[in-house]
């Protein structure tokens, strides 16, 4: 009943968009959404950062526009970055947007900001924006978009197949018509991807749909990853992979697929913890987890690039490592392609 109460209300709010009763608004420039269907992580992170440097790298004045979730004062407007610096913390900027504005530094300035549009529009005029990334925006319909993007979790595509409370759907299914594109995330963590491919181009025939899974790319240790945000050097030392006993913790919206990701390119884990989405850390989990450590006999501490920007000030008694991940298309031409042209 409550699930059908909430799909009412979303759609008559989208219907309200698609008759013009509420406006859209251009933020003059290319715009490419990207975003979920249901709650949770989907791996969409990475794929922002993938298209604002692919962006970037054709010869676009990259803006990332975020709500950023977590932050300190939500309501305010916060330059994270404006491309070639970090000009906040992460308490006030929120944990995705800091690790976007590190990861993309020279590539794309970043922007939190509620008002996708307001802050849009302000970008373009002060850094001369020529294309916004919109992360988590499929439902943010305020402002337009060249390109919509869905990404499905090849590993929890979509619950049992209710909207809130009920489920994990922020909309229902047949909504998946609006996607110009969908990406399937993590789909190395899955045997076959037909079914759900079958399922998605039941509501939606016409949009491509590519597949993507994450790599990882570095295993850096914790002080020389915390370093290299002042700038846009790339210290490499301190890079190695960990074969002793590991503890992997993070506080991200599905943890048990970064967990899974790590046992299947064979990192040992002895034991892993988990924190809820966007957690700041304090001096009392870090003692928690030297405590599990203790207990499961673990000599290295592994975690996300997302929680490691929160560990700053924080005494840690065991090696900590970042892993840090990328994403890897299986047709990624195509995708490149589709992304860059003109619509």
């Amino acid at each position: 009943m409550f699930s059908r109460f909430y799909s009412t209300v979303v759609g008559v709010r989208n219907s309200l968009y698609e008759r013009g009763v509420f406006k859209s608004h251009s933020l003059g420039a290319k715009t490419v959404s990207i975003g979920n269907i249901t709650v949770g992580g989907t791996g969409k992170t990475p794929l922002v950062a993938f298209a604002a440097k692919l962006l970037a790298e054709n010869g676009e004045k990259v803006c990332i526009l975020t709500r950023g979730y977590g932050r300190r004062h939500p309501k305010r407007r916060v330059l994270v970055s404006d491309g070639a610096r970090i000009l906040t913390d992460v308490e006030n900027a929120g944990d995705e947007p800091f690790e976007l504005a590190n990861k993309l530094l020279g590539k794309a300035a970043v922007v939190a900001d509620a008002n996708r549009v307001a802050a849009g529009l302000w970008a373009r005029e002060k850094f001369g924006i020529t294309a916004f990334v919109l992360d988590d925006a499929f439902q943010h319909l305020r402002a337009e978009r060249d390109l919509d993007i869905v990404c499905v979790d090849a590993n929890n595509p979509f619950g049992n197949g209710k909207t809130l409370p009920n489920g994990i759907l922020r909309e229902p299914l047949r909504n998946l018509r609006r996607a110009d594109a969908v990406v399937i995330t993590r789909a190395n963590l899955v045997r076959d991807l037909s079914n759900l491919q079958t399922q998605i181009s039941k509501y939606n025939p016409v949009c491509p749909i590519f597949a993507a899974a994450n790599r990882v790319s570095k295993v850096v240790e914790l002080k020389q990853f915390l370093a290299r945000q002042t700038d846009l050097a790339q210290v490499t030392s301190g890079e190695r992979r960990p074969t002793d006993n590991n503890l992997a913790f993070c506080a991200l919206g599905n943890p048990n697929n970064f967990f899974e990701q790590l046992r299947q390119e064979n990192f040992a884990l002895s034991a892993t913890e988990t924190f809820p989405d966007h957690h700041f850390y304090t001096p009392k989990d870090i003692a928690k987890l030297m405590e599990k450590a203790g207990q499961a006999d673990a000599k290295v501490l592994l975690t996300t690039a997302k929680d490691a920007v929160k560990l700053k000030d924080l005494q840690i008694d065991l090696p900590c490592y970042v892993v840090e991940s990328e994403l890897v298309f299986s047709d990624e031409g195509n995708f490149r392609s589709w992304i860059l042209a003109e619509k």
